[in-house]
């Protein structure tokens, strides 16, 4: 093979999939492809986003109901966030709000973050059982319940 008369082009996978389904497996490059239609060609199996979203889809699928489950967000100065949440479970405290909260426990010191202006932290809900009543330090209006059961 001479070098000098090879060519390098950059192809995305997808463009070089369908030319790589148009060739002809003799390799004479008449542009007729000599695959049987009952056969698979090469280029057909290797697609790329087969495996990957099967590999994929159930990582998110799972993952993702149980982190909006237990998730408490702060926006517009309130709290909203789940019904309940399972002992020592993790809780995620997303701030939608420009300005920084807390979620602090009103009595003991079960638990007690502060959430920067958008964005999220995570604090380990008590291990007992029990209503904790919370609130944010930096604006006596804000008031909240967390359910542990």
């Amino acid at each position: 093979m001479n070098i000098n008369k090879v060519k390098f082009v950059i192809i995305p996978s997808a463009a070089l999939l369908l030319a790589l389904s148009g060739c002809s497996s003799s390799g004479a490059g008449t542009g007729t492809d000599t695959t049987s239609p009952a056969g698979s060609t090469s280029a057909t199996s290797m697609a790329p986003s087969s495996p990957a979203a099967s590999a994929t889809s159930p990582d998110t699928s799972t993952s993702a109901p149980a982190a909006a489950a237990e998730t408490i967000h702060i926006q517009d100065f309130a709290y909203s966030g789940p019904d309940s949440v399972a002992p020592g479970s993790t809780v995620t405290v997303m701030n939608m709000d420009s300005t920084a909260h807390t979620v602090t426990a009103d009595e003991g010191s079960a638990f007690d973050v502060v959430v920067k202006p958008g964005e999220s932290v995570t604090f380990k809900a008590p291990t007992t059982p029990g209503t904790y009543k919370y609130h944010c330090t930096y604006h006596g209006n804000m008031h909240g319940t967390l359910v542990v059961k």
